[in-house]
């Protein structure tokens, strides 16, 4: 079992109580999730992590190791956000869920027309400028031959070469609820997760693939 990943300790400490419950909140839905970074403000550097001039500050895990620590462990994600109570939260993908990622006025116009046409909606979350819809993994199988892909699936640092739609499947995570932007606001829900299965992507990416064209 994976234990407190070596970081950095923060010299400020945050209150710890919203993320250890939003980790835990997600542990029930059986969404593993790992520490992330925290952007800095008002300093030489952009982001607690130790790379010099980070491209993404903030908004990825802290350590390399990420998919081997995300866990659904209560006990672990307590000690991990006491431990570091400032850090942001990363929610690997293609496992229990794959994640949309779409410029928000396109997110929202396709939210009003799945709400029009009464189609299945997931969880939706607000990370700045962005929609992330959150849907039913299709990466179902470690075999690759099985193994489902597309020209959508890109790593999260790529938003500036793929700025229209997303998709974050295996091998990809996405920057959860409540975590802080560079910005000073925060990531948040606009549909929250509430236990109900997940929609079909295939389903959902009809909706999207219409607004962000």
């Amino acid at each position: 079992m994976v234990g407190v990943p070596m970081v950095r300790r923060n010299r400020r400490h945050g209150h710890p109580k919203q993320m250890i419950s939003s980790v835990l909140e997600y542990a029930a839905l059986g969404w593993a999730s790992c520490l992330g970074a925290r952007p800095l403000r008002g300093g030489s550097r952009s982001c607690s992590c130790d790379r010099v001039g980070c491209p993404d500050p903030g908004s990825h895990p802290l350590s390399v190791a990420w998919q081997m620590q995300a866990t659904t462990d209560p006990t672990l994600l307590t000690n991990w956000w006491r431990y570091e109570p400032e850090a942001n939260v990363i929610l690997p993908t293609g496992r229990v869920f794959d994640v949309f990622d779409v410029p928000l006025a396109a997110g929202r116009t396709a939210l009003a027309n799945m709400d029009s046409a009464g189609a299945a909606q997931g969880p939706v979350a607000v990370n700045g400028d962005r929609a992330l819809f959150y849907v039913a993994t299709r990466n179902v199988s470690d075999d690759e031959d099985e193994w489902w892909s597309c020209a959508l699936d890109f790593g999260p640092s790529t938003i500036d070469e793929m700025p229209g739609l997303r998709w974050h499947c295996r091998d990809s995570y996405v920057l959860a609820p409540p975590s802080l932007l560079p910005s000073g606001g925060h990531c948040s829900w606009l549909r929250p997760p509430d236990g109900r299965p997940l929609p079909d992507p295939l389903r959902v990416l009809e909706f999207l693939a219409d607004v962000c064209e």
